[in-house]
C-alpha cells in the first residue's frame, strides 16, 4: 500500500499559541515510539517523583520562602505541560511506516536519501516530521527547506538549496525506506 505523504503548508503551527495548523501532522513509527517513551517516563517517573518532593517541601512549613516547594511546583508544571503537548502530538498524528512505502522510485516521507554536494562530500539524512528532527542524528523535517526541495525527486535529480550560508547544489544519491 502507497503512503503518498502531501506536501505541508507554507504556515506552520504556532507552537506558543497552541493553534492547530490546517494540516495533519505526520511522525514515522521510529519517532511515535519515541514519543510514546518520553510520555509513559514522565507519567510513571519523573511526576510521581516531582509531587513526592513537592509534598515533602510541602510539610516544611512556609511555602513562601520555601525554594524546594517553589523550584517543585515549577517543575510539576513544566511535566504537565510536556505531558499534555506529547499526548495531543501522538493522539492527532497520522503515523507513517517508511518500510511500507510503494512507490520507492521518488523521495517521500520517512525515506532515507544519500546526497552529494558539488564538492563530492556524501551526507545521509531521513525526511521527519517537525517533531521527530535531530540534526546529528541525520534526522531532517520534511518542512525544512532541504526537505521540501527533495519531495519527489528520484536518484540523479539536482536541487538547489538555499540555507543561512548561501544556496547549494545537491544531487540525490539514493533512496531508502528502511
Amino acid at each position: 500500500m502507497a503512503q503518498e505523504v502531501p506536501e505541508p503548508p507554507d504556515a506552520p503551527e504556532d507552537e506558543e499559541e497552541g493553534e492547530q495548523a490546517p494540516f495533519r501532522r505526520y511522525l514515522t513509527r521510529a519517532g511515535a515510539e519515541r514519543m510514546h517513551k518520553e510520555l509513559l517516563q514522565l507519567l510513571n517517573e519523573a511526576r510521581p517523583k516531582v509531587t513526592a518532593e513537592v509534598s515533602a517541601a510541602a510539610a516544611q512549613g512556609d511555602r513562601s520562602e520555601n525554594a524546594e516547594y517553589i523550584y517543585g511546583k515549577k517543575r510539576l508544571r513544566e511535566i504537565d505541560r510536556r505531558i499534555r503537548f506529547l499526548s495531543k502530538r501522538l493522539d492527532t498524528a497520522t503515523i507513517v511506516t517508511p518500510s511500507e512505502q510503494g512507490d520507492r522510485t521518488k523521495v517521500y516521507f520517512g525515506a532515507t536519501v544519500t546526497l552529494e554536494d558539488e564538492a563530492g562530500a556524501r551526507s545521509t539524512y531521513q525526511i521527519v516530521g517537525s517533531d521527530e528532527i535531530d540534526a546529528t542524528g541525520g534526522r531532517i523535517s520534511v518542512e525544512s527547506p532541504m526537505g521540501r526541495a527533495l519531495l519527489r525527486k528520484s536518484p540523479g535529480d539536482t536541487v538547489e538549496v538555499r540555507r543561512p550560508r548561501g544556496e547549494i547544489e545537491l544531487t540525490l544519491v539514493d533512496i531508502r525506506y528502511d
